[in-house]
């Protein structure tokens, strides 16, 4: 349905907007927090204790941090750096919707289904604000791809790969890697009724792979907290790390129970959907119920041209994390692969039955969004972060030229939906990333007094706070962790700093401690957007401050 070239030059528009965002300032707070956690497993040179600041840290494996170590190591300690592993495992998750795609259906499907997954706004996100996610959906679309091709090949190969991928999603983030996986795989086999396939003894391999693969993950939990009793973690001593990550992380995730609640909304992903599916999300909805209608009419009956690991996969993993009593919008991003490929099979199924009527539907709703990117991108540009410079209103003009270039290409609907999304998807994320953050950055006070720190060669030895309070993007852009001290400590020291809200620094004059040298930067919540804050005439009113005061 389209050419090799164009579906290359695709794909390279889209690595392109990953690059550029790979250089911009790390959002505060996971993103930030995770490149430390990493930082000081090489500074520290101890690979097996994961530390969230002065506290040890039990709810998270160790795999993104050891690959975000790794680049480091290889690369330095840089921001760029830290988003290599992600940004590598998502093109993994590409090339296995390619493989799963192709080998349910076809070539022209795998070939959709890489390029939705790519051009999905939460992962488009997922490599810029770089969390365990991008490594968790990267390798456990991997496992399911290569498991699916043992069930329908029998191959040894594609078992050990499937279980090896296994093992790196599971040492990632836990249990909801292997419920993604063997939920999906599990509506393969109960649909294609290929059960043997579980009594060979490749089987065996497979388990061999899976245990080696998760051993390092659990000897670092073993070591950290196995082997210490004593110590107390969220209120409990006699922690197993290793009873932790095979029982009871996933339950106190549902539960809310340890991590806390934040909605007991049933319908919290449904409405997420909506926004991270994006510019693909009435795809997947008018996919999502046209297979769901025809296994009905089929009364699930076997039919070989049809598949059930993608719909049903979604269907029974999306009621599940529904129930969760802790959501948030990313924990979808491991479910995309999946709606890639269910949205790249039924643009192929409305192209080969000819159903133009819905395809003009749905090509007039891939419009209608990039309409409101270009909208959004003019707003951006002229209103709330105004472009600065002459070649800033140059780039912008030659991205939009090639939108309409492309949008008013004639070519056959089918291709146009696809050349439409992808085109509002790369608009939206390459001017976001571009323009759009770096100028949001300005506002993230960490990273800000970072590089007054650099330019003003403080020592960042002689950084403290008297707070326990998160200083995260500091830390980073430091390369040190702010030391934390109490304010009858610092009273005591000389020649130091002290990086401090409003409110510490009143504690500080209080206590009679002065100050004689003072840098002060702008603070927001960069992750947490208002529409004050986006109008020009209003942010002031919406910003905080930080402080760094020298004590004499």
């Amino acid at each position: 349905m389209i050419s090799t070239a164009r579906y290359w030059f695709y794909i390279a528009l889209i690595v392109l907007v990953y690059i550029i965002g790979m250089f911009v300032t790390l959002f505060e707070n996971d993103s930030a927090q995770f490149s430390v956690m990493a930082m000081r497993m090489v500074q520290e040179n101890d690979f097996l204790s994961l530390f969230k600041g002065p506290e040890e840290y039990l709810d998270k494996p160790h795999m993104h941090y050891w690959l975000a170590a790794l680049s480091y190591k290889i690369f330095g300690i840089h921001d760029w750096a830290y988003r290599i592993p992600g940004i590598l495992s998502t093109l993994l998750g590409a090339y296995s919707c390619y493989g799963l795609g192709k080998l349910l259906y076809n070539k022209d499907v795998g070939r959709f289904a890489s390029l939705i997954f790519m051009t999905a706004q939460t992962m488009v996100l997922a490599n810029i604000d770089v969390r365990t996610d991008a490594v968790l959906t990267g390798f456990t679309i991997f496992s399911i791809w290569q498991l699916a091709t043992y069930i329908e090949k029998g191959t040894l190969k594609s078992i050990a790969l499937g279980a090896f991928g296994a093992g790196m999603a599971f040492s990632t983030k836990g249990q909801i890697a292997l419920v993604v996986i063997g939920i999906s795989i599990l509506c393969h086999l109960t649909y294609t009724r290929k059960w043997q396939r579980l009594l060979n003894w490749k089987l065996l391999v497979a388990l061999l792979v899976f245990g080696l693969t998760i051993t390092p993950m659990l000897y670092a939990y073993y070591y950290q907290f196995d082997l210490h009793p004593e110590k107390v973690i969220r209120g409990k001593d006699n922690r197993s790390g290793i009873f932790f990550i095979f029982w009871e992380q996933s339950f106190e995730r549902m539960s809310g129970e340890g991590v806390g609640k934040n909605s007991s909304d049933f319908f919290f992903f449904f409405h997420t959907f909506l926004w991270v599916f994006l510019p693909w999300t009435v795809l997947a909805l008018i996919g999502y119920w046209t297979k769901v209608k025809a296994f009905w009419e089929a009364k699930f009956s076997y039919k070989p041209n049809m598949e059930f690991l993608t719909v049903g996969g979604i269907s029974i993993l999306f009621l599940l994390i529904s129930f969760a009593q802790f959501k948030l919008p990313h924990y979808m991003n491991i479910l995309m692969p999946l709606y890639a490929i269910l949205s790249a099979a039924f643009l192929y199924v409305l192209h080969q039955q000819e159903k133009l009527k819905m395809a003009k539907v749905i090509l007039g709703i891939q419009y209608f969004i990039l309409g409101l990117v270009a909208v959004f991108t003019l707003l951006i540009s002229f209103s709330v972060f105004k472009l600065e410079h002459w070649y800033s209103y140059l780039f912008l003009l030659l991205a939009l030229g090639m939108v309409v270039y492309f949008v008013l290409k004639k070519e056959v609907i089918y291709t146009k939906i696809v050349t439409v999304a992808i085109f509002s998807s790369v608009l939206l994320n390459g001017y976001m990333n571009a323009h759009f953050y770096p100028k949001l950055l300005e506002y993230q006070g960490g990273s800000n007094m970072a590089q007054q720190v650099k330019e003003s060669n403080i020592p960042v030895d002689n950084i403290y706070k008297v707070s326990e309070r998160y200083s995260w993007s500091l830390d980073f852009y430091n390369k040190k962790p702010v030391q934390i001290v109490s304010i009858p400590e610092i009273a005591q020291k000389k020649d130091v700093w002290v990086y401090a809200t409003d409110e510490e620094l009143k504690q500080l004059k209080n206590k009679g401690i002065v100050w004689d040298e003072q840098i002060t930067v702008d603070q927001f919540r960069i992750t947490r957007l208002q529409i004050k804050f986006l109008n020009p005439n209003t942010r002031e009113a919406k910003l905080n401050k930080m402080h760094l005061v020298h004590l004499n």
